[in-house]
């Protein structure tokens, strides 16, 4: 613009036959000439000082005297085009060549993923019929008019654009966070569907999550060498709370979602100083205490639980990680909510699938920089289970209750709708998607804490049978009422009350039952126990919904295969229950891929024969073999000398029935207490 300016003292000589002109510049009174300048560009000078339409990156624009362009509304060019407009020409004048058309075009946003550096990239384009033009216009630049393929056009979904983009949080085009992504992606926008036209190639690396993995960094934290699909979930969790999202670790059970997110816990401790809480049910904390003991070294975990928990958050503080059980957390609200949190993990995330209950909504409260919700069956019977997860891990993405049930419906088809929308914040695997990364057996312990109702109805019989031993007499007996009330009290004492609010492990086998049922697979647990037998019939087959089928020392050996024929028969899940010692050799029950063994037996070589019932060849799939037992209690000590014995020996050739039990283990059985 200084040039044309110029041009006011400037004198025009024109040669007419090479094409050129020219200038001659005044100074001081005095002309002095320009080198030649092409007649064209002469022509764009003049016309800069001059009010002119010009094209400039897809858009009409109008230019100013002074220099100034504006972008009119299409309102405003159409009124020009009529002469109908006082304050602009008609943009004839000036692009002779550009053509207007009737047909409208519309803005097309495209998402890409740059793997190396985890960027996503957000562009626009333009779209007319099946063809796309790639745009190169700012935000601030976008009207509801465009110019593509020289064709002026309306532009028929500019308003839906640049609300969506503002809600978003998107000010410019190119790399976005992944909070912006999902923003951008909400289904839900103001309460209506977000319809908005999106090209989203970022979704094959978000949605699949195939993030690559610094094996170094995994090692560097923790005490154990992750499996590759392990690694993958780590990494991907990682990536997603940096950015403060929140997301659902949904692998199926048996597949270490535990460690995965203590591997990630283990990582956010070299950057924040604030703890991370864990929320589970009471059944579980023992479980995650063990697993952070087993695989960490340097991370501070309490456990917030009981009658002696503290009631000053500032104690809180001190440590790395706090686990806390479901009713804690909601009766100890207030107090949780003065710390604010690194990361908030709700295990077993099912218990807030019911968004109205005071559970969830105190759990929603918790303040946190990022959520993590871990399930095995995150959606279970309602498409508003989805809503609840979702919105304690990213609030307000699917809207609100409301809008969510006023748009999907509680069905398949409403399921299938909101699908695509979840999918970039949940994570799950399946044995068989990841069946080359595993062994072809799994054992997993799961030790319980006896809660402190139960503990003072065991150490009642706990104090009953030390009365009856004289300090030399220390025989295996004396532990059976002990082992049995391990197993369920109810089958010393019975009891109308639900078998789950007298027992914690039987809880957990609920929990465990429920699980593997909606992975529809078949298990076998086994029980030395008769009345447990009847407990597990009679109930587990209401409560769980599955066919219950049973083998023990009172089943004729002649109907024992046809049982098992029965079993393998049946579509779907279904549970066999049986006794170790009565049905754990002769059989093969390879149509079962889990294993329970419900309570321990003194025998290792008992142990692993019942599960060589499923575990044996013939078996295609993998299968995982869980053991429960309450620790602190008799079955630590049974637990203890199984683990002594497989390290020493070869199961198979070298065990025990109990009856050789040295007076040392009877005296240590007798002695522990869950009260301590």
């Amino acid at each position: 613009m200084i040039l044309a300016k110029r041009l006011r003292n400037t004198v025009f000589k024109t040669v007419l036959p090479q094409f050129f002109i020219t200038l001659y510049f005044k100074q001081n009174n005095a002309f002095t000439s320009n080198n030649k300048v092409p007649v064209r560009q002469i022509i764009a000078l003049r016309q800069s000082m001059v009010r002119h339409w010009l094209i400039k990156q897809n858009q009409l624009r109008f230019c100013e005297e002074d220099g100034t362009v504006v972008i009119p509304d299409a309102s405003t060019v159409l009124q020009a085009l009529n002469g109908e407009h006082g304050s602009y020409p008609s943009p004839s004048e000036s692009c002779p060549d550009l053509r207007f058309s009737s047909l409208a075009a519309e803005y097309f946003l495209k998402l890409s993923f740059e793997e190396e550096r985890r960027d996503i990239v957000l562009s626009l384009s333009a779209r007319r019929g099946k063809n796309l033009y790639d745009l190169t216009l700012s935000i601030e630049e976008l009207r509801d008019h465009i110019v593509i393929d020289n064709t002026w056009r309306f532009v028929s979904n500019y308003e839906d654009v640049v609300p969506v983009l503002s809600g978003a949080g998107i000010s410019s085009f190119g790399r976005i966070s992944l909070q912006q992504y999902l923003n951008l992606k909400k289904p839900l926008n103001g309460g209506t569907i977000n319809t908005l036209p999106i090209e989203d190639n970022a979704a094959e690396f978000i949605d699949n999550h195939p993030l690559s993995v610094d094996e170094t960094e995994t090692k560097s934290l923790i005490k154990a060498d992750l499996y590759p699909y392990q690694s993958v979930g780590f990494s991907w969790m990682k990536y997603v709370t940096e950015q403060n999202c929140g997301c659902v670790l949904g692998d199926e059970m048996g597949l270490g979602k535990t460690l995965q997110v203590i591997t990630l816990i283990a990582s956010r401790k070299a950057v924040s100083s604030n703890p991370c809480l864990i929320i589970m049910p009471v059944s579980l904390l023992e479980n995650w205490r063990r697993e952070f003991e087993k695989f960490t070294t340097g991370i501070d975990v309490y456990i917030h639980h009981g009658s002696k928990r503290t009631g000053l958050y500032t104690e809180l503080l001190r440590h790395d990680v706090v686990l806390i059980s479901y009713s804690t957390a909601t009766s100890d609200y207030s107090m949780l909510t003065m710390i604010n949190w690194d990361l908030v993990v709700v295990d077993e995330a099912q218990g807030i699938k019911n968004p109205d209950a005071q559970r969830t909504r105190s759990i929603k409260g918790i303040p946190r920089r990022a959520a993590i919700a871990i399930s095995g069956t995150p959606f279970e019977n309602h498409i508003l289970d989805v809503w609840s997860i979702m919105d304690y891990v990213e609030p307000g993405y699917l809207g609100t209750k409301k809008e969510f049930e006023a748009t999907y419906s509680d069905d398949i088809i409403g399921a299938e709708k909101i699908e695509s929308s979840i999918t970039p914040l949940l994570l799950r695997r399946r044995v068989a998607d990841v069946a080359k990364d595993l062994p072809d057996r799994i054992d997993i312990e799961v030790p319980l804490d006896m809660p402190e109702r139960e503990a003072d109805e065991y150490e009642e019989f706990r104090q009953a049978i030390i009365a009856e031993y004289d300090g030399k007499n220390a025989s295996l007996p004396l532990l059976q009422k002990l082992r049995m009330f391990c197993t369920h009290p109810a089958i010393i004492r019975e009891s109308r009350m639900d078998p789950t609010f007298r027992s914690l492990k039987y809880e957990r086998l609920c929990e465990m039952l429920d699980e593997i049922s909606a992975s529809g697979e078949k298990c076998l647990l086994f029980t030395s126990y008769t009345k447990m037998f009847d407990l597990i019939r009679s109930d587990i087959s209401q409560r769980i919904g599955i066919p219950v089928l049973q083998i023990n020392g009172e089943t004729p050996v002649k109907e024992r295969q046809e049982i098992v024929d029965r079993f393998s028969q049946i579509e779907g899940p279904a549970l066999l229950v049986l006794n170790p010692k009565a049905a754990g050799t002769g059989l093969n029950i390879t149509a079962a891929t889990r294993v329970i063994h419900y309570n321990l037996e003194w025998n290792p070589a008992v142990e692993d024969q019942a599960s060589a019932r499923a575990y044996r060849r013939g078996q295609t799939r993998k299968v995982f073999v869980y053991r429960l037992f309450y620790k602190n209690t008799v079955e630590e000590i049974v637990n203890e000398r199984i683990v002594k014995k497989r390290d020493m020996f070869d199961s198979a050739i070298v065990g025990t029935d109990g009856s050789q039990l040295n007076t040392e283990d009877i005296v240590r059985a007798l002695m522990i207490t869950p009260k301590n």
